[in-house]
């Protein structure tokens, strides 16, 4: 059996139901063979770094690792930058690079290169992967894609690279050889803190809180544990705040949903976070963006409880007061059948009063009344009424994404998947391609800024070729706003590449010429019927374009050295 019809037949007896890749001459045997794999579908992308988001949207939708092609040289290092973002936010995924024959390959490490194309790869992912390898002969295929499904998707998950030569590709495997004994599900995330006296304890703590928070992150839903832990919530009837990546885990209308925390976070949910005084951390990182550069203000007078899977990240930035490795979903099953204890305490809802009136006092419009134009935290409102079909929301990175964050209604099932550790800009409008696939028939938002939608722009021809429903909302600000904000604080107003030397084209122009619906609107008083006309026709693509005050700034934001609860512009009265 020829190694590459054998690629092809076990990526589909894995569920892969999508590959993504651009062509090159490295991955031909391979694209030869899935085309021949009636299981599976090939998507062409216009950029490598397209097909690592598109796969890496496919897989936090179906948790299935995405799996994304590209040739040697450029291919393989155009990977790079999705491959990170897979990494940083604990998606499974596998990618697999063409590399030139064996015989071809540079015989001495000082030798810069042998082979047309010929790019030590395996050397550059290592620091952006849970592993990465060449494989040398046909027969190590087998084990050596079982071994990478496995470890990507096991513990933390993350993506696994293999590189694989021309000659290996096209090589026979004897029968002997086609072992499938690593298929089935992966190896659940080990427990090794986790037992029945420290879930109580948790819970014992958290009990005679006052002003007890659960601050829930994206490995909630990286630990498929999303439903576990709304019942969890329910049950114990304590509030959460999220951080970014946490932010579908319970839906806009729960009445123990407070917001999103961090640098800019909602100010109501910031404040309640310095108020608490028990915090349970769920599945996050604690990343600077989240507790502030004076991380002592935000442990101060607080019991800190912090639950992950991977201990490397247990007691950093703060060393919490309980420290529990777990698997999310075994932790949330144990605390559940203990959470009465803590509904006992939190039933009155005196702090749940006090959290409903911060919010009241310091609602997210507010914070923008009185700028000319649009409203962006009531563009998202909007937005999210006229998108209740919608499967997900794939966002952007920059203003429109704390946008977004701040003020967009997620439904019970809908998801909000943005790039968090990686933070790159042209993250949403190729991942959606892949969201749209595997959640299809159901349409998807995409929300982005005219400077990151211009990075991966080409990837609308792959949009109106698929006929895939993205409905895709661009924020044009005309300049690069996040960045131009911080210019703005820090350099005077001097905004050399954000504004001066930084352009954009008529964003919707654009669209109309690779054949998709595309309108603009200037004016809130012309939000609603956009939007309406965006859904007018479900099933296909369209492109709003959507002009915001070029100097608007996204607010409020946790000026640097400060703690979570100490934000910028300064607590003003606000009705």
């Amino acid at each position: 059996m020829k190694a590459t019809d054998y690629i092809a037949r076990t990526l589909a007896d894995k569920g892969v139901r999508f590959v993504f890749e651009l062509t090159g001459g490295m991955i031909t045997h391979l694209l030869d063979s899935l085309a021949g794999e009636d299981r599976i579908r090939i998507i062409s992308c216009h950029h490598e770094q397209s097909a690592a988001f598109a796969a890496e949207g496919a897989a936090r939708l179906t948790g299935v690792p995405g799996v994304a092609l590209a040739t040697s040289g450029p291919g393989a290092t155009n990977l790079l930058t999705g491959i990170g973002s897979c990494y940083f936010d604990s998606v499974p995924a596998v990618f697999i690079t063409g590399q030139v024959n064996t015989t071809e390959l540079r015989p001495r490490q000082d030798m810069r290169q042998s082979g047309f194309q010929e790019a030590d790869i395996v050397a550059m992912a290592g620091p952006l992967t849970k592993a990465a390898w060449q494989i040398g002969a046909g027969d190590d295929v087998p084990k050596a894609l079982d071994k990478a499904f496995a470890i990507a998707c096991s513990d933390r998950p993350g993506p696994v690279l293999i590189d694989i030569p021309m000659d290996v590709q096209r090589a026979d495997i004897r029968p002997h050889a086609l072992g499938l004994e690593c298929l089935g599900a992966p190896a659940r995330g080990r427990s090794d803190s986790m037992g029945e006296g420290v879930v109580r304890k948790t819970l014992a703590a958290m009990a005679v809180a006052r002003r007890p928070l659960i601050l829930a992150g994206g490995g909630v839903r990286t630990a498929g544990a999303a439903s576990l832990f709304r019942a969890f919530s329910k049950s114990a009837g304590v509030p959460v705040v999220t951080s970014l990546m946490g932010l579908d885990v319970l839906p806009f209308n729960d009445s123990l949903r407070v917001g999103m925390v961090g640098s800019y976070g909602n100010r109501w949910a910031n404040l309640a976070l310095g108020r608490s005084d028990f915090l349970l951390v769920l599945g996050s990182r604690l990343d600077v963006r989240q507790t502030g550069a004076d991380i002592a203000a935000f442990a101060r007078g607080k019991t800190i409880v912090r639950v992950d899977v991977d201990a490397a990240q247990l007691g950093s930035p703060l060393k919490e007061d309980i420290a529990v490795r777990a698997d999310l979903a075994a932790f949330l099953s144990a605390a559940d059948d203990a959470s009465s204890l803590v509904m006992a305490i939190t039933k009155d809802g005196g702090w749940l009063r006090e959290i409903d009136a911060l919010r009241a006092q310091w609602r997210d419009v507010a914070e923008y009344e009185g700028v000319r134009g649009i409203n962006p935290a009531r563009l998202m409102h909007e937005i999210s009424r006229a998108s209740a079909r919608a499967g997900a929301y794939m966002v952007d990175v920059g203003q429109n994404q704390m946008w977004a964050a701040q003020s967009v209604e997620l439904g019970a099932d809908q998801r909000f998947i943005t790039s968090g550790g990686m933070g790159a800009m042209g993250f949403a409008l190729p991942a959606a391609i892949g969201a749209a696939l595997a959640l299809a028939p159901q349409a998807v938002v995409v929300i982005a800024g005219d400077g990151g939608f211009q990075v991966n722009l080409q990837e609308l021809e792959t949009v109106s070729r698929l006929g895939l429903p993205l409905k895709i909302v661009v924020i044009n600000n005309e300049c690069l706003g996040m960045v131009r904000q911080f210019q703005k604080e820090y350099f005077e107003a001097k905004y050399q590449s954000t504004v001066t030397g930084y352009g954009t084209p008529d964003l919707a122009t654009v669209a109309a010429a690779f054949g998709i619906a595309a309108r603009t609107i200037g004016d809130e008083s012309g939000v609603t019927e956009a939007l309406e006309w965006l859904w007018r026709e479900p099933t296909e693509p369209a492109l709003l374009q959507v002009h915001l005050q070029q100097s608007l700034c996204v607010s409020p934001k946790v000026a640097f050295g400060n703690a979570t609860h100490v934000m910028s512009p300064p607590e003003r009265a606000m009705t």
